[in-house]
């Protein structure tokens, strides 16, 4: 795939380190702060908890989102704008500007993962989150429109798709990581295989059972987790833990520090203050020494 188009390589690299950074702003206030260096990447992700469930959904939903994008921007030979046959084409809408190019992305992502097994729990529960986080992209586009007409009348409009920004992706897969459902496996007496089964829907479930496996995934929104988080407090092999960690006094320091308390430095910083505008484009700053105090988990 990469060989075929020139393009993918670049953007897959760039989905890569974009989907990295909004896990790690989006985690940093917490305990597990979306450590990604080495081995603790990849214990996580050999484990079924709710960081398992983030990591899958927002990796899956830069991939889309970086390959929509990316389209749009003429960066790829395969794909380009989205023509959106589907827009509604009443009034007086043209199609035009050049909207991201979610159809395309979808396709590519689902045949760059490729089928994955359905056997276990494990893997259906991997492929549910990794579809949300795209699922999460799609319920994201909104449709933009620029006015044309006499004296900045609206009498035609321009309008085209687009994504939104990734920051606000990440915001809503973090929504959906607080909410995250623990699932278990338990056996369907209609077919003898094992079925998904959640605190939300174990009820409906023994009075319904579910035909086959391809319908056992909830058909949700949730990610879905199989197992509980360790606590990050201390170094394990899922994360380096908290001691020395940056906090915030009367915010997260108690939650942080798992009770341990926190160690308080103080030290100048100097930088820039007072500053004036000269003339249209120069800008004229002093230098400005104040103390600020920093606050670290003990070990």
């Amino acid at each position: 795939m990469c060989r075929r188009d020139p393009g993918v390589a670049d953007t897959l690299r760039e989905a890569i380190i974009m989907s990295a950074l909004e896990c790690q702003h989006q985690f940093r206030f917490e305990r597990w702060n979306c450590t990604l260096e080495g081995r603790h990447r990849a214990n996580i992700l050999k484990r079924g908890f709710k960081e398992t469930a983030f990591l899958y959904a927002i990796s899956s939903a830069g991939l889309t989102h970086a390959l929509a994008k990316a389209c749009s921007a003429g960066r790829m030979e395969r794909c380009t704008c989205d023509e959106a046959p589907d827009l509604e084409n009443r009034k007086a809408w043209q199609w035009g500007g050049c909207g991201d190019n979610l159809k395309y992305a979808n396709k590519f992502v689902k045949e760059f993962l490729g089928k994955r097994s359905n056997k276990d729990l494990r893997a259906r529960v991997d492929t549910h989150n990794t579809n949300v986080g795209m699922k999460v992209i799609k319920a994201g586009v909104e449709t933009t429109c620029k006015c044309h007409g006499v004296s900045g009348s609206c009498t035609v409009q321009t309008c085209w798709r687009q994504l939104l920004p990734f920051h606000e992706i990440g915001n809503r897969l973090k929504l959906r990581y607080e909410t995250s459902v623990k699932v278990g496996s338990s056996t369907n007496e209609a077919t003898g295989e094992g079925d998904i089964s959640t605190g939300r829907n174990q009820q409906q479930q023994q009075q319904h059972s579910l035909p086959g496996l391809s319908d056992q995934i909830p058909r949700t929104m949730d990610l879905l987790h199989i197992e509980d988080s360790p606590s990050f407090c201390k170094p394990s092999k899922y994360s380096a833990g908290t001691a020395a960690r940056k906090c915030y006094k009367d915010q997260n320091c108690d939650a942080i520090c798992c009770g341990r308390g926190h160690n308080t430095q103080s030290r100048e910083v100097t930088g820039p203050c007072q500053c004036q505008v000269r003339w249209c484009c120069y800008v004229e700053c002093k230098q400005c020494t104040q103390r600020e105090e920093v606050y670290t988990c003990k070990g």
